[in-house]
């Protein structure tokens, strides 16, 4: 249909930018291209299993099964796999350089990408609710939460902010771990507000998944600032007071 097809074409913008902006970081070492590829493979892997583990294996007796499992995909699957993607390409290819502030632009760049291609397929609907200003309706006119144009919002704000950390050189190295805090933390609370089939009581598979991204980015912040406490010189040690 003509809203796959933009979806697709959507897909594919998002990776197009996030290779504009990468392509500017490997000139200076070509270990980059293939870390980026490592990302790009975790993260469509992550994505998968993620929504195999949280949905995906309900639509199994439906007649479009292949189509649900393979189009099927997760945010925070993708973060989850994309980070580990680096991690080994980065351990594979022996750099021990800092990308992640790059990847915190790129990351809230392609999910914005996303979200429009959900908005234009009609998928990753809200909860349904009573009609107000800010609800939409769905291609069956039923009235919902606007979750994917929150979700868009909310990585708008987030691109916003990690460009005034850049801007401001706070927390340098820190940008990605604290982009995954808060959108784990966002999508935790903004899932109780989506259409999403319930794993254990009221958590979605989803929400297991955001509180795996909040642990991965608050652990690799407090990794981080360890190192940076360690190779900082002690007051009693230096020469130039």
């Amino acid at each position: 249909s003509l809203n796959s097809t933009a979806y697709g074409w959507l897909m594919l913008a998002g990776i197009l930018a996030s290779l504009a902006l990468w392509s500017r970081v490997a000139k200076h070492d070509s270990r980059l291209v293939l870390i980026y590829i490592g990302a790009l493979a975790g993260a469509f892997l992550g994505a998968k299993l993620v929504y195999l583990a949280a949905e995906g294996w309900l639509h199994w007796h439906d007649e479009n099964r292949w189509l649900v499992l393979a189009t099927g995909k997760s945010i925070t699957g993708a973060l989850l796999g994309g980070y580990a993607g680096v991690e080994i390409a980065k351990r594979l290819l022996g750099f021990t350089g800092v990308t992640g502030d790059w990847f915190a632009l790129i990351a809230p760049i392609g999910i914005m990408f996303g979200r429009i291609g959900c908005v234009l397929h009609g998928c990753c609907l809200g909860r349904v609710c009573e009609a107000n200003w800010f609800t939409i309706q769905d291609a069956h006119g039923i009235v919902r939460w606007p979750a994917s144009q929150m979700e868009f919002l909310f990585n708008a704000l987030a691109l916003m902010g990690i460009f005034v950390l850049r801007w401001r050189k706070l927390f340098p190295g820190q940008h990605f771990h604290i982009y995954l805090m808060a959108y784990g933390t966002f999508r935790f609370f903004h899932e109780f507000l989506r259409d999403t089939p319930s794993l254990l009581g009221p958590i979605s598979g989803y929400q297991i998944a955001s509180l795996a991204v909040v642990a991965l980015g608050l652990g690799g912040f407090i990794l981080r600032q360890r190192r940076v406490l360690a190779t900082q010189p002690s007051y009693s040690h230096r020469t130039d007071l």
